[in-house]
């Protein structure tokens, strides 16, 4: 799939650094590096713009490494890009860490999916097929 991209930022245009990868790496666009404290969040421009096509969506995820080695998430994760957004992408890091986190124009700050998704409609009814789960709550597959 093709998909338009209006790039504003310094940095070049997100992609898969494996062959395999699911995410592409998308990067902080800058004027100046911003440090997060303990705790805190931020919203991190792109410079990045997308049009998706309908019945896609994009999720920004956090990137592995930054989340185990530095505490770094995205916090509202993952987040959703829908088809008709035409913003420029902005990434909500959280610092979940007990130290300052410093982000300079460039660094890769998360990680992009583009996603197909079902639109549905609601049947309303007075009960639900029985499962073998049934109503039990969290927890209750096992361990």
């Amino acid at each position: 799939m093709i998909v338009d991209i209006v790039n504003l930022s310094k940095n070049e245009l997100p992609k898969y650094e494996t062959l395999l990868s699911a995410g592409m790496d998308i990067r902080a666009n800058l004027d100046e590096p911003i440090t997060i404290k303990p705790n805190q969040r931020s919203l991190i421009k792109t410079g990045l713009y997308i049009s998706l096509h309908d019945g896609y969506e994009a999720q920004i995820r956090p990137r592995s490494g930054l989340a185990l080695k530095k505490g770094i998430t995205v916090l509202n994760s993952p987040g959703t890009i829908d088809a008709d957004y035409r913003g420029e992408i902005g990434v909500i890091i959280a610092n979940l860490s007990d130290s300052d986190f410093t982000i300079k124009s460039g660094d890769r700050i998360a990680q992009m999916v583009i996603a197909k998704f079902e639109k549905i409609s609601w049947k309303a009814v007075d009960k639900l097929d029985d499962s073998l789960r049934g109503n039990k709550g969290f927890g209750s597959t096992g361990i």
